[in-house]
């Protein structure tokens, strides 16, 4: 008995030991996942990132196997000024915003080891879009002499080739909707898409302004301006998918283009026929409620004209981008704010006509409706990217 206890006495120390808990390092990965770290401050250490939980932030990490002169190439979506790290040293910096294919095995100091390393993404002003992040087909084997040159590794991936068929396809249904629509409904399709009575006082731009609003042709119309939109935020603007608000209720993959087209087309939609409850409101509000009514048929007209021009943008797009892809992204933030901007004017230029802006009172109202609504719409849209 005695000789049971002595032994049980002897095993009790190694016992604790066994179960005491001791956290394992992660294992470091050979390829990009799903899971990312984020550094916890408090305890001064990497805890897994959980998105339902977590706050974004701007920093993320992951523990990569990287074997120096074998090819680890990932693949990611980078607004201007994204940064990676390895190992805290900064390797590459986004200059402009683009699609990029980034081989990390080149950026590696020379006589790196072999074996784990730490993989930080950091952007300054925003969270990354950690969405856009997967394994790249691996690249063809550098030359010994080569291995030190890390501009081969953050050259920007051409995004023309990416969708085109899905674009193409979607542009061509906007010509024959629009081409059929000009057949079919050619007095109402005139009387908004008149060059010459845009800023005149012509007879069409008056007879519009009297007219029904929510017509079946209006309606089209509306649902063709914002696939157009659509197409153009998921090809040149895809940074807009990076909004926290927008990203938690509407989760979709970067690869799904085609899903984001028609999403992106609903929301666009909803924005422009929901506006005249918005209107609503803030006529009730400020006692304006006769303006409310003219001044949506003026914001309607004036988009749907100016909608018009986003195809062309498009098709710049398909036809330059892999060539001229930063003269693409200016003609298309010109288009998009002339778009915003051309909007207010006008719906300013009819409103001074039925009622004096020169009062604080309207002039306040003005700005409630339409110029606070632009500055956030160039802030996301323009702006941001």
């Amino acid at each position: 008995m005695c000789l049971l206890w002595l032994c049980g006495l002897s095993l009790g120390p190694a016992t604790a030991r066994a179960a005491e808990y001791r956290p394992l390092p992660p294992a470091p990965r050979a390829g990009l996942t799903a899971d990312w770290l984020i550094f916890d401050e408090p305890r001064n250490r990497l805890v897994l990132y959980l998105p339902d939980y977590h706050q974004p932030a701007h920093a993320y990490y992951q523990w990569l196997t990287i074997r120096p002169g074998k090819g680890l190439p990932v693949s990611f979506t980078a607004r201007e000024k994204l940064s990676l790290f390895l190992d805290n040293r900064l390797v590459f910096t986004a200059r402009v915003p683009a699609s990029y294919t980034v081989d990390l095995s080149l950026l590696l100091p020379a006589g790196s080891p072999a074996g784990p390393h730490l993989l930080c993404v950091w952007q300054p002003d925003a969270a990354p879009d950690l969405a856009s992040f997967s394994n790249a087909v691996p690249l063809v084997a550098a030359k010994p002499g080569a291995a030190s040159s890390a501009s081969l590794a953050a050259q920007p991936r051409p995004r023309g080739h990416q969708g085109q068929n899905v674009f193409v396809g979607f542009l061509l249904l906007i010509g024959l909707c629009y081409g059929g629509l000009r057949a079919t409904y050619q007095p109402g399709f005139t009387r908004i898409y008149q060059l010459e009575g845009l800023w005149g006082k012509g007879a069409a731009e008056q007879d519009f302004l009297i007219k029904p609003t929510l017509t079946w042709l209006n309606l089209v119309l509306v649902l063709l301006f914002s696939l157009s939109f659509a197409l153009l935020l998921v090809a040149i603007h895809t940074n807009i998918q990076s909004i926290v608000i927008l990203r938690r209720l509407f989760d979709v993959a970067e690869s799904a283009i085609m899903v984001r087209v028609l999403l992106y087309t609903l929301l666009v939609a909803g924005f422009v026929l929901g506006k005249y409850l918005f209107l609503e409101l803030l006529g009730y509000i400020f006692d304006v409620t006769e303006l409310v009514t003219i001044q949506y048929r003026e914001f309607i007209r004036t988009i749907l004209f100016m909608g018009l021009f986003l195809p062309v943008v498009m098709l710049l797009y398909l036809g330059l981008n892999q060539r001229l892809p930063e003269t693409v992204l200016w003609v298309s933030n010109g288009v998009v704010s002339l778009l915003l901007v051309g909007t207010l004017l006008r719906v300013a230029r009819t409103l001074h006509r039925k009622t004096s802006l020169l009062n604080l009172h309207l002039f306040s109202y003005l700005c409630a409706t339409e110029v606070i609504p632009l500055i956030i719409l160039l802030k996301l849209i323009v702006f941001t990217y």
